[in-house]
């Protein structure tokens, strides 16, 4: 562990970073501590100036040509969007999160009067608010999106909050800790004092211990950090496992995916991503840090961390070459300076990416479909889609969390086609055979009514073969019947044709492609039935004219 002041700049090419904080302060907030649903709250402006102040301490670091940390290549001034990709957590404290990113990006890429442009009649126009950079982010909805609240709507791991409840451990602190738990209710306005609630209890001590006068000044001076060390040990417990693999570190697990496919591209020279920022809650840091073995190593990362606390990821190219190392630091809020490097994975210097990415990956999330099988849910967050899907046998191309492209695209998210199929069951083979054969039966059997043709050994009357009027009739009705039943059958195969080329993501072009080289059956019988018709109508049109 060392001072980042102190920390040497000459041991290889910095070539990116990674970003991680938690908001900044907020107004009261409360969260069931089974389920960990939580209310609506609102950032406060002194939330909004940590994340800016923390916004310029990094833009010092990482964007100042002056300093050791300068990033090779970035948009210092005007940002370049393929450089940054910026996701917000918009679960949990709702817009704080979203709130916290656009301060801290306010500081990270300020305004500038760089930010114009010149009209064709020769006008310069400077962007609103002095040159203010409207630095996308992307808002990740749970709903949508499992990565960065994977522990909501969780069976299993509500399940596992319950029997950590039950534990021996646990059972053991809440009987340590009554007497001072029952010291609380003068200042707790009537809410429920047990270890269990004691998340809700802490979060309500320490935003009255900022914002209330009256309320900090009758507070005991020990007791906020005694609920704190609590709170820390409920949440540690809560949302970490011994196992790398254990539902306990599913909000660990959940990210990781995202942060991998990040931290690879920021390693791949020929990719333009240079900072990857996630605004997050306080859970995944826990989770993190437990996994990756930063909390053995340094114990004070097995707590919650602060408001507007960050952890940076240096991605870096080692002097020597090979393969891109990882830097870890972490600055715990406003309470600390300046940011600290940390060992993690057991190691003492610097971690090659791969080491991270193979000690991980068995425990990873990396989709919905996954999720939901971790989570024993078949209804929530797009569970019940994939349920539906699979139980008709339909297979989902993209079933969740996020899909990239080069990550210097913006990301799209979850978008399960299984949805839409739904809706739109294609014709089977036999059913769409039938059509066409409906539809010639019906047209034959109007010109057998109407007396253009006839069955079975009936004679014909002479005069009937030798009246050209009955020709040229027979020949037009049969004609427009040949034309009739060439439209119905192209119409169906057009239908088809278009459900296919959208299902499949092939074009009409592909799909006859694949009528003419792969004999799809769906189609090409169709096709087939519908040359048939017309053969039929050429012959008979010719009887008639002969």
């Amino acid at each position: 562990m060392s001072n980042d002041s102190t920390t040497p700049s000459n041991d290889g090419t910095l070539m990116g970073v990674m970003i991680l904080t938690r908001h900044g302060d907020r107004e009261g907030f409360y969260q069931d501590p089974l389920t960990y649903t939580a209310s609506l709250t609102s950032i406060t402006p002194l939330g909004t100036v940590q994340e800016f102040q923390l916004g310029q301490q990094l833009r010092g670091k990482y964007l100042n040509s002056h300093s050791p940390l300068f990033i090779p290549g970035i948009a210092a001034d005007l940002f370049d969007q393929t450089q940054i990709h910026v996701r917000a957590d918009a679960g949990g404290e709702l817009g704080v999160i979203y709130d916290s990113a656009v301060a801290l990006l306010q500081g990270l890429f300020p305004a500038t009067p760089s930010f114009t442009t010149t009209l064709a009649n020769g006008t310069t126009v400077e962007g609103a608010l002095g040159g203010y950079q409207y630095v996308p982010i992307e808002s990740v909805e749970p709903a949508n999106d499992v990565s960065l609240e994977g522990y909501t709507n969780c069976a299993t791991f509500d399940a596992a909050t319950l029997a950590f409840y039950n534990s021996p451990e646990f059972l053991q602190k809440a009987n340590d800790s009554a007497h001072f738990l029952s010291l609380l209710p003068p200042f707790l306005d009537g809410r429920p004092v047990t270890l269990v609630n004691i998340y809700n209890i802490f979060d309500y001590v320490n935003v009255n211990f900022i914002h209330n006068a009256t309320f900090a000044n009758s507070l005991p001076p020990t007791f906020l950090q005694q609920v704190r060390d609590l709170a820390n040990f409920h949440e540690h417990g809560v949302f970490t496992s011994a196992q790398l693999n254990g539902i306990g570190n599913i909000a660990g697990r959940t990210i990781l995916p995202v942060m991998i496919q990040e931290l690879q591209a920021i390693a791949n020279a020929s990719n333009p991503l240079k900072i990857a920022y996630q605004s997050l809650a306080y859970k995944p840091f826990l989770s993190l840090f437990n996994m990756t073995g930063a909390a053995q190593q340094n114990p004070r990362l097995a707590n919650m961390v602060n408001y507007a606390a960050a952890v940076v990821l240096e991605v870096r190219q080692p002097a020597g070459g090979g393969d891109a190392v990882l830097r870890l630091k972490f600055k715990n809020g406003t309470d600390e300076a300046d940011f600290t490097t940390y060992n993690f994975l057991g190691q003492t210097h610097d971690v090659p990416l791969t080491d991270l990415i193979n000690f991980v990956t068995p425990a990873l999330i990396p989709s919905t479909s996954a999720w939901c099988a971790a989570c024993n849910n078949t209804q929530d967050r797009g569970c019940a889609a994939l349920t539906k899907a699979a139980a008709t046998g339909q297979v989902s191309r993209r079933d969740g969390l996020v899909e990239r492209q080069g990550l210097a695209e913006r990301s799209t998210v979850f978008a399960d086609e299984s949805v839409g199929y739904q809706h739109q069951a294609m014709i089977s083979p036999v059913n769409a055979g039938l059509v066409g054969m409906s539809a010639t039966l019906a047209m034959l059997g109007m010109l057998m009514l109407l007396g253009f043709i006839s069955v079975g050994k009936g004679r014909h009357s002479r005069k009937d073969y030798s009246s050209l009027r009955n020709i040229r009739r027979g020949s037009i009705f049969v004609k427009i019947v040949e034309i009739l039943i060439t439209f119905t059958n192209y119409a169906v195969v057009s239908s088809i044709l278009v459900r296919l080329s959208s299902d499949m993501d092939h074009s009409i072009p592909t799909a006859v492609l694949q009528c003419l080289g792969y004999s799809n059956e769906l189609f090409c019988g169709i096709m087939g039935f519908q040359y048939l018709v017309r053969v039929f109508c050429m012959v008979f049109y010719s009887a008639l004219g002969a």
